[in-house]
C-alpha cells in the first residue's frame, strides 16, 4: 500500500494557502487556463489520498513560537513544508517592524529548522519586494538585492535564514499577488469601481499581476514532482526561483484591464481610470517602480511556466460571486 504524502500547509487561510489547499485535495478550479495556453507543466488532477494535508494558520500555529513550530512539525512529520505563512501588510509592516521580522524572518528560521530535523523539503513564498525596481529589464535571481520597505527586508531575512539552515528547500519570489478572495488589488477596484466614476491609479509602477490560482497550480506542481521523483536531482533542485505570470503592466494598466473584463461584477459601471505618478499617492511603504521578475530560471529547472496576467485575471473574475440582486 503506498501511504499518502504529508504536506504541512501555513498560511492555509490565505488566498494562497486555500488554493494550494484546493490542489491538494484534487479541485480543479471552474475555468481554469487551458492547457494549450501554458507552455509548461500543470498539475493534473490529484487522485484522492495521494496527500494527507494539515493546513495551519495563525490562530493554529503561531510561527514565532519556536517550540510550538517543532512540536506541530515533529507530530505531523510532513515530507514537504508549503510556508505561506506570512505578515504580508506591506504598509502596516512599516509600523510595526518587530512584528513583520518576528514573523517573516525568525517565524521561517524556527519553519527552516524543525524542517530539517524531520528531512522534510520546504517551500518558501517570498517578494518581489527584495528588489529596489531601479533594474531596467526583469529581475533574475542573482541580481543585487536591496529592500526599499520593511516587508521586503523582514521576507529577505527569511530567506537568509533558510539559505542558513540549508536543507532542502525552494524559495519562490512571486508579485502583485491577488485572487477570489482575500484584501487585495482585484477585489479593492472592483469595489471602489462600483461606488465612483473615476479612479486616480498610479502608472510608473510596473510588473506581473500574479493570481493566487496560478501560484499554487504551478507550487503544487513542482513539490508534487520532487516528492513523486521526477526530478531526479531534487537536492539539486534547492534554490531561489522567480515565479510569476507572464507579462508586465503597471497598476493603471492593471485596474483598466479589470474594468474592461469585469462588466458583470461591476453591475454595467465603468468607470474612467486616470494615470498618476507614485508622487501623488505617497504610501508609508515605498514600493519598486520594476517588479518584472524573470521566469527563466524555473522554466529550465522544472518545465513550468504561469499564464499571461490577462489569462489568469479572466480566471479569478469567474470565480468572484457577482452582487446580491435587489429585491
Amino acid at each position: 500500500m503506498i501511504h499518502p504524502q504529508r504536506v504541512l500547509v501555513t498560511g492555509g487561510n490565505g488566498q494562497l494557502g486555500r488554493d494550494v489547499r484546493d490542489v491538494l485535495a484534487g479541485a480543479v478550479p471552474d475555468g481554469g487556463v487551458p492547457a494549450d495556453q501554458l507552455d509548461g507543466t500543470i498539475l493534473p488532477p490529484v487522485e484522492p489520498g495521494t496527500f494527507e494535508v494539515l493546513s495551519t494558520d495563525i490562530d493554529t500555529l503561531d510561527l514565532v513560537d519556536r517550540i510550538a513550530v517543532r512540536d506541530a512539525v515533529e507530530g505531523f512529520r510532513p515530507d514537504l513544508i508549503l510556508h505561506g505563512g506570512a505578515f504580508t501588510a506591506v504598509d502596516a509592516c512599516v509600523f510595526d517592524p518587530d512584528t513583520a521580522f518576528a514573523v517573516n524572518a525568525m517565524g521561517t528560521r524556527h519553519m527552516a529548522e524543525a524542517a530539517a530535523s524531520v528531512g522534510a523539503h520546504i517551500v518558501y513564498v517570498s517578494t518581489d519586494y527584495v528588489f529596489d525596481g531601479s533594474k531596467a529589464g526583469p529581475w533574475v535571481e542573482t541580481d543585487q538585492t536591496n529592500p526599499l520597505n520593511v516587508y521586503g527586508a523582514s521576507k529577505l531575512a527569511g530567506e537568509e535564514a533558510i539559505r542558513h539552515v540549508g536543507g532542502r528547500y525552494l524559495i519562490f519570489r512571486t508579485s502583485w499577488v491577488y485572487g477570489p478572495e482575500g484584501k487585495n488589488f482585484v477585489l479593492t477596484m472592483l469595489r471602489l469601481g462600483r461606488e465612483r466614476e473615476s479612479l486616480n491609479v498610479v502608472d510608473d509602477q510596473i510588473g506581473a499581476p500574479t493570481s493566487s490560482i496560478e501560484l499554487a497550480a504551478a507550487t503544487c506542481t513542482i513539490a508534487s514532482g520532487i516528492l513523486s521523483g521526477q526530478f531526479s536531482a531534487a537536492p539539486q533542485c534547492s534554490g531561489i526561483y522567480n515565479m510569476t505570470c507572464a507579462g508586465t503592466v503597471s497598476w493603471c494598466g492593471f485596474a483598466r484591464a479589470i474594468f474592461e473584463r469585469a462588466s458583470q461584477l461591476l453591475q454595467g459601471k465603468s468607470p474612467k481610470v486616470n494615470p498618476i505618478p507614485s508622487s501623488e499617492f505617497p504610501t508609508p511603504a515605498k514600493r519598486p517602480m520594476n517588479s518584472t521578475l524573470s521566469n527563466e530560471k524555473l522554466y529550465r529547472q522544472f518545465g513550468v511556466r504561469l499564464a499571461p496576467w490577462e489569462s489568469a485575471l479572466d480566471v479569478v473574475l469567474q470565480r468572484i460571486p457577482g452582487p446580491t440582486p435587489q429585491i
